[in-house]
């Protein structure tokens, strides 16, 4: 999820790809940018070939029937918890694959996500409750289909079994207005991974695993802060992850505190020093303390692994950036991690600046994968097809070789 400060246009959501779509339903009250997107062919065409196309209308009809606040509560975290876990279950191999989308595919929980939201944003414009309230199930129901609410990173019962215990995230897909058929493999990676157990050489460890929007305001509302503090102080390890870079992995060694302006995904650009919590103590600059140099020396996969140093700074007494490659000189002011100046560089600094204000003593960092490609002859958005072998292939290949560097920073932590 690299992105440049200059990239900060986002065009309008093209037509919709595919065959003719059908005429669009009306527009719930107060639809946001994602939500309008699920009136387009492909979103429809994910939905109904992954077999999740029924779980937003199952989601409006518990909502009917509430007749309060905390049934609306109770049926928000319930069917967010359900969709978490069902797709949990399907790539893993558990229960019917639903469809004829491959079972690893991150995308259905995506938009049956976004679908249950818009259902309830309608119900709420209709219900009488209070704008607070409304904003209260939404964020209910986020956190339970992201698999925050269950990423416990483990309990006092896999102390007594010996297990490790590992926190993983990925995100969204983003930049769907240039294609709305992608896929993000760190969401396929949560989804492969979550409540496994890896083996490794030191013995078992267990991964729990969630996702996050690719959307600025949720960063700054505290959403990575709410979910990793409950998670971080049980963990052995963590690993955010996001899409990177092409034909290469990226292992982040340094986070910057600068949002550098790429539209997120309700088309929404902020551009400024990252707003945390005690901005008074806030670094410049964090660092992973992932085994970086084990996991790039570590035959893990097709792809080749780096151990990313550069960064972009203002050096103490500058006015203008400058590159760094081999990291950050002292008194600069950030303007790009390694990971860029996006989100991913975001829940990396994030991350690890919780983990340094926790007083955490634990191994953890940020991995970029390679940008998921579909096959030749299946490029264009405006012609091709939702999936293809060559696509399915790469998003497995790439979630295999991550959980084998997931594996190897556990054994070297």
């Amino acid at each position: 999820m690299l992105a440049s400060a200059a990239l900060v246009a986002v065009a309008p959501p093209p037509a919709a790809t595919g065959a003719p779509a059908a005429p669009a339903a009306p527009a719930a009250p107060g639809v946001t940018v994602e939500e309008r997107r699920l009136d387009g062919d492909v979103p429809r065409r994910i939905l109904d070939d992954s077999g999740f196309d029924g779980v937003a209308p199952a989601f409006a009809a518990s909502l009917r029937g509430a007749g309060s606040y905390g049934q609306a509560e109770r049926a928000a975290v319930r069917h967010g918890e359900r969709l978490w876990q069902r797709a949990v279950d399907r790539a893993q191999g558990r229960g019917p694959a639903g469809g004829e989308l491959s079972r690893d595919d991150d995308r259905p929980l995506y938009w049956a996500r976004l679908a249950m939201t818009r259902e309830l944003r309608a119900w709420h414009a209709e219900s009488g409750l209070s704008e607070a309230a409304g904003t209260r199930l939404l964020e209910r129901l986020e956190s339970a289909s992201r698999g925050q609410d269950s990423m416990t990173g483990g309990g006092a019962g896999d102390r007594a079994k010996g297990l490790k215990r590992i926190v993983v995230t990925g995100f969204d897909p983003f930049t769907l207005d240039r294609d709305i058929r992608i896929s993000n493999p760190s969401g396929a990676l949560a989804l492969a991974l979550d409540g496994t157990v890896i083996r490794t050489a030191d013995g078992p460890a267990r991964v729990e695993t969630a996702v996050f929007p690719v959307r600025w305001g949720d960063f700054a509302d505290g959403t990575v802060e709410r979910a990793l503090r409950r998670a971080l102080p049980r963990a052995d390890l963590f690993v955010t992850v996001s899409q990177g870079r092409v034909g290469r992995i990226d292992v982040e060694r340094y986070n910057g505190a600068w949002r550098g302006g790429f539209g997120d995904n309700e088309n929404v650009s902020e551009t400024g020093l990252v707003p945390v919590k005690d901005p008074a103590t806030q670094p410049q600059w964090t660092t992973t303390t992932l085994p970086y140099a084990a996991i790039a020396a570590a035959g893990t996969g097709r792809f080749p692994v780096y151990d990313n140093t550069s960064v972009t700074e203002i050096p103490a007494g500058g006015t203008a950036p400058v590159v760094r490659p081999a990291g950050p000189t002292p008194g600069s002011a950030a303007r790009a991690g390694g990971g860029g100046d996006y989100l991913s560089n975001e829940i990396a600094y994030r991350a690890t600046l919780l983990r340094d204000r926790l007083g955490l003593d634990i191994p953890g960092g940020h991995v970029h994968t390679p940008v998921l490609q579909f096959g030749p002859g299946n490029t264009d958005p405006a012609t091709g097809t939702v999936s293809d072998p060559v696509f399915v292939q790469n998003r497995l290949d790439i979630t295999e070789q991550l959980r084998t560097i997931v594996r190897v920073a556990a054994e070297e932590s």
